[in-house]
């Protein structure tokens, strides 16, 4: 045993999103039960890559009492990794597969559309990759920041919430959060935006918008508030919280 750098993962705020799997390149972390948690000291190298990967901010470094990475065992370790068959035992809440039929008449969502219904988007592109910060239409914007997800899941949502505001879409789960933590935060800093609104699906790595949000907004000291939209499965709104930073 040494006294060194190693992982730490707060299983309190882990939400098994799995995006810190994928980022260590030592197999070192796997999801058990759920959560987060280093399968072995032997395996971690204690460098963090995987800390910028949290939506949840669950993973730090410390520094403690452990075995010395050993990089011949993590070898082997990745080698027998990539011979394991696919675990099904454990399915991230993100992809689960649930049945949306409605489970009787009255289950349905708030509201119905009839007809043909009108586009409300009044700008392109949406993606946050690909727009510019200076771009006109946030200026003076009531700006939504959206899980692309949320308008397939919610039938309303150019009525309910696109109508005369500014879209900026992203998936916290498969895109760079880094990127966007600072792409918001050019957006924020160089437009007069009047409201920011986050919307996500119930589904905990889709939180991921909110923490992009809170740290685009903290890391560059921007006073602002923003209304933070949950939708459900079926496209109902869940819960509307307002975060003040």
């Amino acid at each position: 045993m040494v006294k060194r750098n190693i992982v730490k993962i707060d299983e309190e705020k882990c939400n098994g999103c799995g995006q810190c799997v994928n980022a260590c390149a030592e197999g070192a972390i796997k999801l058990i039960n759920g959560k987060a948690k280093l399968v072995s000291e032997i395996y971690c190298d204690g460098l963090g890559a995987c800390i910028g990967h949290c939506p949840q901010d669950a993973i730090t470094i410390e520094q403690r009492e452990a075995e010395q990475f050993d990089e011949e065992a993590t070898k082997e370790h990745l080698e027998k990794e990539k011979k394991q068959p696919i675990p099904i035992d454990f399915v991230c809440p993100g992809i689960m597969a649930k049945d949306l039929k409605p489970t009787s008449e009255t289950d349905t969502t708030e509201e119905k559309a009839v007809g043909d219904v009108t586009s409300q988007l009044g700008h392109w592109p949406v993606q946050l990759k690909l727009v510019s910060p200076q771009a006109a239409c946030f200026k003076n914007a009531d700006l939504l920041f959206v899980a692309d997800c949320v308008p397939f899941a919610m039938g309303n949502f150019h009525a309910k919430f696109l109508k005369n505001r500014s879209v900026v879409v992203g998936c916290p789960k498969l895109d760079d959060a880094a990127f966007y933590i600072d792409k918001m935060a050019e957006i924020l800093t160089s437009n007069s935006v009047q409201s920011l609104t986050v919307i996500h699906m119930e589904v905990p790595c889709c939180s991921g918008m909110t923490n992009i949000v809170r740290k685009a907004i903290e890391k560059n000291k921007i006073a602002i508030t923003f209304e933070d939209v949950t939708i459900d499965l079926k496209g109902n709104v869940k819960n509307k919280v307002i975060i003040q930073n």
